[in-house]
């Protein structure tokens, strides 16, 4: 590392460690209620009286807040201050978790869910960007990006089993009330011990052009894949979504390429390294929402699982992704290149989901699943890790929130499309497999049962078959793109102003 580089490179903040736990229960938090809902969501629509037709909103109007204002959230956090932004992201959180488990209607939950979302899209590139500017040492960052990473990829997990305990030993409500302690700890703990870095914020003007193009574009995105999902891909709302959202966004880029202060700078997408994370990783979401909402199915439905006892199922796959991350990402990060942990990590967790093509109505928990399950979390463990601290690869402070939340944009876009994608191609093969066993399955009593949960499970391995693609195509892209060299001791961004920052200041990768 160079000493201009040296010279330039931030002290490193005394109560970081502790600032990290603050980061990390926040981020819990965040990803907790990705999957907290669905496990209460039953419950909830029959308490409130929300029609099957609307049940989806519940969802929907969570992950088009969240997923369209990611951007936005990103750049008022570099704007004016990522602790700041941290810790109103967490009150407003909170107040809105009370809104939602104090919902006397539906209007009163889909408004809820909607400001969760909004209030979530300021908190999680907060989070991402307060770690990458205040952990500089190339090893203690590797450790901080393990816990990260591990909670980013195993969280979703805990919100099934948490999401299970709490709507069969208490009620549905405290899946929302449960995130107000988390927050309001996060919140004071953070103001407390958090010192943002001196000359980090990004005094440029905002981009208000960026912000709506950005915000509607993803928003119609999301929204095209949620529709899709339920109303299927020929409908006419939902081409006329994607046709919206693929404008809107090319007038963003087009938009971003002129102005003088963008929401999001193209050098921050265009660099080789990030947009390799951005890619890789938004495929590899994909794969693993589906795979979470059809091994629930398959537990519950199926195989006739507790809502505790499913939650509890998915163990193996924490563990996996815990060890992945911090046993072997960590450890491995100073001394590898990146995409030497990704590649093969993608590789690896396609593995486990090649094992579960194998699901049969009668597979063995022990046997099958849980194997699947370790391979699973071990390989998107150990790839997860040096994603997140790649995500602000040599990026300018002022950008660090932008950059960032693109992370998370990757991952709710990768969400929405592998729930829409998955459910379709396994519906499908459900309706296939129905109609060439038409007799058994109307004969009734066992053993058309049979026939509609061999059916249920062909639709389930089928569409893990193209999960299985989608991870090998996030493992090409990781080793193809990302081709900064192992780690050294550097800062995790680049000094200097916005437009030479990547220019005049040599910086060792991470």
């Amino acid at each position: 590392m160079s000493k201009t580089a040296a010279s330039l490179a931030p002290a490193a903040d005394p109560s970081r460690w502790k600032a990290l736990v603050f980061i990390a229960l926040a981020q819990l938090m965040v990803v907790l209620d990705a999957t907290i809902v669905n496990i209460a969501l039953p419950s909830a629509q029959t308490d409130l009286g929300i029609s099957d037709g609307n049940r989806q909103w519940v969802i929907t109007a969570y992950a088009l807040a969240f997923g369209g204002l990611l951007l936005f959230g990103g750049r008022i956090a570099d704007k004016w201050g990522r602790k700041n932004a941290f810790v109103v992201g967490l009150i407003g959180f909170a107040l809105a978790s009370a809104l939602g488990g104090a919902a006397n209607g539906e209007a009163m939950m889909l408004g809820a869910r909607a400001l969760q979302g909004a209030f979530g899209a300021l908190l999680a590139p907060a989070a991402l960007s307060l770690l990458a500017v205040m952990f500089t040492d190339a090893k203690e960052r590797a450790k901080a990006f393990g816990i990260y990473g591990a909670i980013a990829g195993g969280g979703g997990a805990v919100g099934l089993i948490l999401g299970g305990f709490l709507t069969e030993y208490l009620n549905w409500r405290w899946t929302f009330f449960v995130n107000i302690p988390f927050a309001i700890v996060a919140a004071v703990g953070a103001w407390m011990v958090i010192r943002e870095p001196a000359g980090s914020r990004n005094r440029a003007p905002l981009d208000i052009p960026g912000v709506v193009l950005s915000t509607s574009g993803l928003v119609a995105l999301v929204y095209g894949f949620t529709r899709a999902e339920s109303a299927g891909w020929s409908d006419v709302l939902t081409i006329t979504m994607f046709v919206a959202s693929a404008l809107l966004l090319a007038a963003f880029v087009l938009v971003e390429s002129k102005v003088k202060s963008p929401l999001l700078p193209l050098r921050v997408l265009l660099e080789r390294n990030r947009g390799g994370v951005y890619l890789s990783l938004g495929l590899a979401v994909i794969s693993m929402f589906g795979l979470f909402l059809f091994l629930t199915y398959y537990l519950q439905v199926v195989k006739g699982f507790s809502p505790v006892k499913t939650g509890f199922a998915f163990m193996p796959m924490i563990v996996g992704m815990i060890t992945g991350s911090t046993q072997i990402g960590a450890r491995l990060m100073t001394r590898v290149p990146p995409r030497l942990l990704m590649g093969p990590g993608f590789l690896v967790a396609a593995l486990g989901m090649l094992l579960l093509t194998q699901l049969e109505v009668g597979s063995s928990y022990p046997a099958l699943i849980l194997p699947a399950q370790l391979l699973l979390g071990l390989g998107m463990g150990t790839a997860f890790m040096p994603a997140m601290s790649l995500a602000t690869h040599g990026v300018n402070p002022a950008d660090a929130g932008v950059a960032s939340a693109m992370v998370n944009t990757s991952q709710q876009v990768g969400g929405a499309i592998g729930t829409a994608l998955l459910n379709t191609i396994a519906a499908s093969a459900t309706t296939a497999y129905l109609t060439d066993h038409a007799a058994e399955a109307a004969a009734g009593g066992p053993a058309g049962q049979l026939i509609q949960a061999q059916a249920m499970v062909e639709g389930y391995a089928s569409a893990i078959w193209w999960a299985v693609g989608i991870l090998a195509a996030s493992a090409a892209i990781a080793l193809a793109l990302i081709n900064t060299g192992r780690p050294g001791a550097g800062g995790p961004v680049a000094s200097g102003s916005a437009e030479d920052a990547e220019l005049k200041v040599p910086v060792i990768a991470h």
